[in-house]
């Protein structure tokens, strides 16, 4: 007799559990290892470097895992030994390029610096690394030990204010945001493009300066001139003074 729904579902969800447990082990190397045969000839961390670079190299939707196979003179199957598909694949390539949590201790004394310190390291890691973005999207994901070991970098950084736990972790989702926008930002300019739709959009005002007469007046002023301040070092300014008012307030 055919499982009822009940049953089916139930089967569903421990399928999903064992799954999850499955990617926790991978992505915390406590999968249990053969006693017996011959010695594996790849590692988890070895795939995950490899992938790493031809995401480097050409982005994050080049990386499969017959691609990457490739890079080791495998099939793609014999892969599959190793790392169960594409998305386990980039949860190790996440925790690969977070491998060294930044050391915050030479940042200076108190909160300020150390956080600093943090957002550019982060900063870095996006820059060299522009496939992140995509990689660490804004969903429920795995995270390793790498991973968390950021954002524990961060919430010790942080802790030195005497706010609250709840309030030091929304002020690492503003400083982490900042960074993410920014390296968003950066990924997304072309400075081709920049130009010409200054050009177009200037000339639209100078058409319909009535329409728009506060955008006109901040164009006229140079709001859109070209930027020397590090919008990274202006954002944190902005965030961190706001931290401040709040340690002083409490």
């Amino acid at each position: 007799m055919p499982p009822t729904t009940v049953e089916s579902e139930g089967r569903m969800t421990k399928g999903k559990a064992r799954d999850l447990r499955a990617r926790v082990a991978l992505l915390w190397g406590e999968q249990d290892r053969p006693t017996r045969g011959p010695k594996p000839s790849l590692t988890p961390h070895r795939i995950a470097g490899a992938a790493v670079a031809l995401a480097d190299a050409e982005g994050l939707d080049a990386v499969s895992m017959s691609r990457v196979a490739a890079e080791f003179g495998v099939s793609a199957m014999a892969l599959y030994r190793y790392v169960p598909g594409k998305d386990e694949l980039v949860e190790l390539m996440v925790e690969f390029v977070l491998a060294q949590a930044p050391d915050l201790s030479t940042a200076g004394d108190g909160w300020r610096p150390r956080i600093t310190k943090w957002a550019r390291r982060s900063a870095e890691v996006y820059r060299n690394h522009p496939w992140l973005l995509a990689a660490t999207a804004m969903r429920r994901q795995l995270m390793g030990p790498n991973q968390l070991g950021w954002l524990d970098a961060a919430l010790a950084a942080l802790e030195s204010t005497g706010l609250s736990a709840s309030e030091r972790h929304r002020i690492f989702v503003l400083v982490a945001g900042l960074v993410r926008n920014l390296a968003e930002q950066s990924l997304d300019f072309d400075e081709g493009h920049n130009q010409e739709w200054n050009r177009l959009t200037g000339e639209l005002l100078d058409r319909h300066a009535d329409r728009f007469p506060a955008l006109t007046r901040a164009v006229a002023d140079g709001a859109f001139a070209p930027d020397t301040v590090d919008p990274l070092e202006f954002g944190l300014d902005r965030i961190l003074d706001g931290v401040q008012t709040l340690i002083d307030d409490a």
